[in-house]
């Protein structure tokens, strides 16, 4: 006996595909409604850790995502300079166990299309171009409403559709996620043979300027600056700002550089943070992944933490009898210290870098959050 028998997944992401694949895999009936009209095909890398891959591991997926990716171990930290001196070539802590890399770097399409084909399989049904705009409820079951007037009830209903999370608004909480000052030029380019693992470097025109492989021929880089209002730049100026901004740096950005100029794609963000305070859920309701908290990417764990949050949920849900208050305790009790700490962490590493605090322990600080993370979910 599981404690529900049909759920609604917002959002077609990293977080609600996991969800779809485990609930689905049991014998739930699952529907994933996704807003975008398609998958998306386009996007630069994302970073994983290893209790990210240990997740995947737990769906059936890791050999999949492994071989679309690049696995690597450890962190390359360089000084700004022609010659892009290293620092410190610095170890990972293996936060998904022996079985796994300490980490690795993708393409987001290539993860979204993987996890999407295995929800399917599992029996998920997913539906795009589908809007939650709308949720009614009672202790029995949850209704959600569409945009296109429908209604369709459940016994769950999981917000996992992001920042800008609907699930969220519509079930009255109010917790928003702030911009913390930074912003992110993220370009996918080539990988030249010399690039085996991320690789940091600290000081410059920018707050971090870095790369991490996503496959043999792949790479993202990434400029971390002061926030500005650059949403609307043409790519064209896009590419032209990431090549100025970058040019304090040397080693393989000068194949980023010709990437650059030859025109690789490019998009900007902003980095923010929030934590929803308390409890997650609204009765038969409950946002997880960036829908609950989010923050900078200064530790990687963005997407970790989202996974955890299926994973732990849907954990709960196969082996109770009820969406109870029994259930939603044990769910908050381990996830929200977890998530807080990643949270806490990532923004503290942030506001150092913002404020120039040269004699931050900032290894320190992320070699804890690793020990943390070692620990399963």
């Amino acid at each position: 006996m599981t404690a529900v028998q049909r759920v609604a997944i917002a959002g077609a992401g990293v977080t609600g595909l996991a969800a779809a694949i485990r609930l689905a895999r049991a014998g739930v009936r699952v529907d994933v409604l996704e807003a975008k009209p398609e998958l998306g095909t386009q996007g630069s890398g994302i970073s994983l850790q290893g209790n990210a891959l240990r997740v995947f591991g737990d769906l059936g997926a890791w050999e999949e995502i492994r071989d679309a990716g690049y696995p690597f171990e450890g962190l390359t930290i360089r000084a700004p300079g022609p010659d892009a001196p290293v620092v410190a070539a610095l170890p990972d802590v293996k936060m998904g166990g022996p079985d796994y890399p300490a980490a690795m770097g993708m393409p987001r399409p290539a993860l979204a299309r993987i996890l999407l084909e295995h929800a399917q399989r599992a029996g998920a049904t997913v539906r795009f171009g589908v809007k939650v705009v709308g949720v009614e409820q009672d202790e029995h079951e949850v209704r959600v409403l569409l945009d296109d007037g429908s209604v369709e009830a459940f016994d769950l209903l999981i917000g996992a559709d992001g920042l800008h999370s609907k699930v969220r608004d519509a079930i009255g909480i109010d917790t928003r996620p702030e911009p913390i000052g930074m912003g992110i030029w993220r370009a996918f380019v080539s990988r030249p043979a010399e690039v085996e693992r991320s690789e940091l470097y600290y000081g410059g025109p920018v707050y971090i300027a870095g790369y991490t492989p996503t496959s043999e021929d792949t790479m993202y880089a990434f400029l971390v600056e002061r926030a500005q209002d650059r949403f609307d730049v043409p790519e064209d100026e896009a590419r032209s700002i990431m090549v100025e901004e970058s040019r304090a740096y040397g080693g393989p950005w000068e194949h980023i550089r010709r990437d650059l100029e030859a025109g690789a794609p490019v998009n900007y963000t902003w980095f923010t943070h929030h934590l929803i305070p308390g409890s997650w859920n609204r009765g038969r309701a409950v946002v997880i992944g960036d829908a609950a908290h989010s923050c900078p990417p200064t530790i990687a764990q963005g997407a970790a933490q989202g996974l955890e949050d299926a994973l732990v949920l849907t954990d709960l849900l196969l082996t109770r009898d009820a969406v109870d208050g029994e259930l939603w305790e044990a769910f908050h009790a381990r996830r929200v210290p977890r998530a807080k700490a990643v949270v806490d962490a990532s923004v503290q590493l942030a506001r150092w870098q913002i404020d120039g605090v040269r004699d931050a322990d900032a290894g320190g600080l992320i070699f804890g959050v690793a020990q943390q993370m070692a620990l399963p979910a």
